[in-house]
């Protein structure tokens, strides 16, 4: 293999990232989206980087072995653990067939979340070098499931903020199954991927809380938490609350295919738990899921009021020593403020909170060390008096 472009920094990167204030100098023929051999700031191998001088993350790393890098090897010894832990250590096969199958840098591959849904593949892309790798990421998965079919998705903003640009491919859908629950996935439309398998092992134990009760899931997106609680859960009624339409009404298709009776509502969520308030309307279980209200450090003090006034107006609808399951995406925000956020906002509604569990993403999500921005999902699991 080619000697790969040199990059050297002038300040050592804190994690597994550099920002563009931290290069020195660049070799010339490094370019946008390029694997290069990074340098400290004395000339010394440091490591294997994607290299995009536009982003703010100018440099991802890979590994800190420089010599004797191949990409074909790296990229299939990465896959190949990835694959093992969730196939063989924690087999999850037996469990689902939807589950993420690498998880960015929890998996030492920067700037890339791939989910499995069945045969269907999603590979979403957070940096224009991982990218361009996507082709070779593709064989690499095809090799081991040779029915493999692929959908390659970023945001808007990543495009932009990255610099390149996925075509659209034509709507399609999966069938997949979860803990005995099916659910029907569109892997190139909705958010993220098509389905958050992050709350997998939430979906199970919420349904556990919810026999014989009213169920109300706010922000159920395609209804996860309220048909497991419905058919696994034997929930007295669920109600499901989600502002986009699409996601409502595959919510209904899905509790169709369960053989399960839900009332899916199609509404902004603040608004109709004030009418709900109003109306005395009362639910032993009570699961807010709302999408992520930090999405940057500008909007942070925005986004925790929001916070607060949405877990406020879910607490005055807990019945009496009933359930509520509150949970935050929002990898900004850390554990001891979302904590202070369930406190005022108990004390708001003057409500008294009583936690007996924490959890986040399943364990097909793990958590680099020296990354602990991965941590993002939160939840805090309370009884209500």
């Amino acid at each position: 293999m080619a000697a790969l472009p040199w990059i050297k920094l002038k300040s050592a990167a804190a994690g597994p990232q550099a920002f563009r204030r931290m290069i020195g100098e660049a070799d010339p023929k490094a370019k946008a989206g390029d694997l290069v051999a990074v340098l400290d700031k004395n000339g010394a191998p440091y490591g294997v980087a994607l290299y995009n001088p536009k982003s703010l993350k100018a440099l991802r790393l890979l590994t800190r072995q420089v010599e004797g890098f191949d990409a074909d090897a790296f990229f299939e010894e990465r896959l190949s653990r990835a694959f093992e832990l969730r196939r063989e250590l924690f087999a999850l096969d037996a469990v689902t067939d939807a589950y993420r199958v690498v998880h960015d840098q929890g998996d030492g591959l920067p700037g890339l979340v791939i989910d499995r849904y069945g045969d269907y593949f999603v590979l979403e892309f957070y940096s224009l070098g991982m990218f361009r790798q996507a082709e070779r990421l593709e064989r690499l998965i095809q090799a081991r499931f040779p029915k493999a079919r692929f959908t390659r998705r970023a945001s808007q903003y990543t495009e932009t903020m990255e610099g390149f640009r996925i075509e659209e491919t034509e709507p399609t859908k999966v069938r997949v199954r979860e803990n005995g629950v099916a659910f029907e996935v569109h892997p190139t439309g909705g958010y993220k991927t098509g389905f958050f398998c992050d709350q997998r092992d939430n979906r199970l134990a919420a349904a556990a809380l919810a026999k014989g009760r009213r169920v109300l899931d706010v922000c159920s997106y395609t209804g996860g938490f309220g048909i497991y609680a419905k058919k696994l859960g034997e929930a007295a009624e669920v109600t499901c609350v989600e502002l986009d339409a699409e996601a409502c009404a595959l919510s209904k298709r899905n509790a169709n295919i369960n053989q399960v009776a839900i009332d899916a509502v199609c509404v902004d969520a603040f608004p109709y738990l004030r009418q709900m308030a109003a109306n005395g309307q009362k639910y032993g279980l009570l699961i807010l899921d709302p999408y992520k209200l930090i999405a940057s450090r500008e909007t942070y003090d925005f986004g925790r009021r929001k916070y607060i006034d949405f877990n406020r107006l879910a607490l005055a609808l807990v019945e009496d020593g009933g359930f509520f399951l509150t949970c935050s995406c929002s990898g900004l925000l850390p554990w001891d403020d979302f904590q202070q956020i369930l406190r005022t906002a108990a004390g708001s509604a003057g409500r008294r909170v009583q936690i007996f569990r924490k959890s986040g993403a399943g364990i097909d999500h793990p958590v680099a060390a020296d990354y602990p921005e991965g941590e993002y999902l939160k939840a805090l699991w309370c009884r209500v008096f």
